[in-house]
């Protein structure tokens, strides 16, 4: 009888959380209404390499022009919301060589810390302190590959449209990694080109 009981309640539960609304979904949080103007400030660059803040930054200008759900206006003229862009971090590193020892494959990796700034009460929005942007890529002396540049730019691609999906779909839309668990990885500790 008791296992009669037990096995009738245990298909009463499975019954009752295959149904249709019986999973979790968060409320999405997205920005606060009175953010209509958002302003993008210039990208600090905290590499040694030259001239990265630059392209990126067109690029996610852009991405967020393409959007279209934000006016991009100057920090002066009006913002309520403003992107912080720091490019922390930036590894291009050769993971795969031919029989030669010439390198053959590539792995770049490129974090940002990205916040976006109320100006209304001056506190964070979001904050994302480890965005990754990966991009493996063949060398270029090799039929399809590309050049490091070509790679830089389909990282500052992907990033700035994640950069904007964070912005207007809000948390849990795109993340960033553990920032603890990069900085505490060996294997990310130096910075090579």
């Amino acid at each position: 009888m008791k296992k009669l009981f037990f096995a009738a309640l245990g298909a009463l539960c499975v019954g009752a959380c295959a149904s249709e609304g019986a999973y979790y979904k968060p409320q999405a949080q997205i920005m606060p209404q009175h953010i209509k103007k958002v302003a993008i400030r210039p990208i600090l660059n905290k590499t040694e390499i030259f001239a990265l803040e630059d392209k990126l930054y067109i690029e996610l200008y852009d991405e967020f022009l393409k959007n279209g759900t934000y006016q991009i206006v100057n920090e002066d003229n009006g913002a309520e919301g403003v992107i912080v862009t720091t490019i922390t971090r930036y590894l291009n590193v050769p993971i795969q060589y031919d029989s030669q020892l010439i390198p053959t494959v590539y792995k770049m990796d490129v974090w940002l810390d990205v916040v976006l700034m109320d100006k209304t009460t001056n506190q964070p929005v979001w904050r994302e302190p480890a965005f990754l942007g990966t991009q493996t890529y063949s060398a270029s002396t090799l039929p399809g590959g590309l050049t490091e540049q070509q790679a830089r730019e389909r990282i500052w691609e992907k990033l700035s449209k994640d950069i904007v999906k964070r912005t207007v779909e809000g948390f849990g839309s795109v993340m960033s990694e553990n920032k603890k668990k990069v900085m505490q990885n060996p294997e990310y500790t130096t910075i090579t080109q």
